[in-house]
């Protein structure tokens, strides 16, 4: 089966859009089916271009059997509503037009959470007559409303508009969670041609390891409980309430959190630190994916947090299944919804009410003071991690993907 992938994001770029795609589409090829990935030079979030890489019309390289062919957009950081919407515009025109260069495809998939990019593939599949599979990644124009980029208005109208259309026009849906497939459904969308894969996690990267001395002596990590945040740092993910977090223990000297990635939130955490003088806080740049496994290893616990809103009880953050592989406790601040009943499900960590830092606070320091209670959500973390393995998953989207094109080899 030939597939033509379009997406804003792979890697090098490290966040879940790019690592999903990649860990997928390496599976597929391993499979006998050739894949090709239309996506932008690498830069997010800084919105500067990765060593090696230049944002020009048309390169094309292959990485690990995928043909990857990257195309020039207007390049931004992952902050600012307008900037970032210039960014996703410009990679709808040009996706489409290097993608019609390609050979034939038997399917053409895209992915959100922008819808931009979705129209680009939506558009090849007509242009080249092949079925058309949306991967939905997260409820978008509504997260947009959520984390209060926008408020409700014309605009916001005009694109759920859109959003509608492409579900309709769409031969599939793959959502990530059930509860977006409940969601569509509700909207009137038709139940039979909505899939669930869910996120996971490659267990060959993401296992058990102990702490590097070196990188724990680097960062002054040592003889520390480590509460580590490490991924995007985005409007949705709370993080001033997780500054409040640390300033409410900053009279514990043992505890230290630990702040991982960028984004559009970072500089603000970065002077909410700055400002509250908080010595219990260590601050990294974002890091190579290849070296993520290493600085998740310092973490006693990981915080996963989210806003405080409706629309944050239907997804499943995708660094729980990291967290898992590893086998590291999570301690989980989201709406009840269905992240919330996976962490529960599993007694692979605890859940405490979202933007509550004292809730956040007490957990924080009951954990700290048990080893007993770490090693069993550790354990139990550890065995939950097969229920999503990455394998499993990718050879369930595939199985999507053949059912549209008649099984095309």
């Amino acid at each position: 089966m030939r597939i033509l992938f379009l997406s804003d994001n792979f890697p090098p770029e490290g966040n879940a859009p790019a690592t999903r795609l990649y860990e997928h589409a390496i599976r597929w090829v391993r499979g006998g089916h050739e894949v090709t990935v239309v996506t932008c030079a690498p830069n997010f979030p800084e919105g500067k271009l990765f060593p090696g890489y230049r944002n020009a019309w048309r390169q094309v390289e292959t990485v690990d059997g995928i043909r990857v062919v990257r195309v020039k957009t207007y390049i931004t950081a992952n902050e600012g509503f307008l900037k970032r919407t210039l960014d996703y515009l410009s990679f709808m025109p040009m996706g489409f037009a290097m993608a019609l260069f390609e050979q034939r495809p038997d399917v053409v998939v895209a992915t959100s959470p922008q819808f931009f990019c979705a129209i680009a593939g939506w558009a090849v599949s007509v242009a080249r007559r092949r079925p058309f599979v949306f991967e939905l990644r997260d409820l978008w124009p509504a997260s947009i409303v959520a984390v209060g980029a926008m408020r409700r208005s014309v605009v916001i109208r005009a694109l759920e508009r859109l959003e509608m259309f492409l579900y309709r026009r769409a031969t599939a849906i793959v959502a990530v969670t059930e509860s977006f497939r409940r969601e569509l459904i509700a909207r009137g969308v038709d139940g039979k041609k909505i899939y669930v894969v869910v996120n996971g996690v490659d267990a060959t990267q993401y296992q058990p390891r102990p702490r590097s001395p070196a990188l724990e002596a680097d960062l002054g990590l040592q003889g520390n409980f480590v509460a580590g945040y490490l991924g995007t740092h985005g409007l949705a993910h709370a993080l001033d309430k997780v500054v409040e977090t640390a300033d409410l223990l900053r009279r514990r000297e043992d505890i230290v959190f630990l702040f991982v990635g960028g984004g559009a939130d970072r500089a603000r955490v970065e002077a909410m630190v700055a400002e509250r003088r908080l010595e219990n806080v260590v601050m990294l740049a974002r890091q190579p994916k290849e070296r993520m496994a290493q600085i998740w290893s310092l973490c006693d616990v990981a915080l996963i947090p989210l806003r405080d809103s409706p629309v944050f009880k239907t997804v499943i953050p995708s660094k729980i299944f990291e967290c898992m592989g590893m086998g590291i406790p999570i301690l989980m601040s989201l709406p009840e919804g269905e992240a919330t009943g996976i962490v529960r499900t599993t007694g692979c960590g605890v859940c405490v009410p979202p933007e509550n830092p004292a809730a956040m606070a007490a957990a924080i320091e009951r954990l700290a003071g048990s080893p007993v209670d770490r090693q069993r959500l550790a354990a139990a973390a550890r065995a939950a991690a097969p229920l999503y393995s990455r394998d499993a998953l990718a050879a369930s989207m595939l199985e999507v993907l053949e059912s549209q094109c008649g099984g095309a080899g």
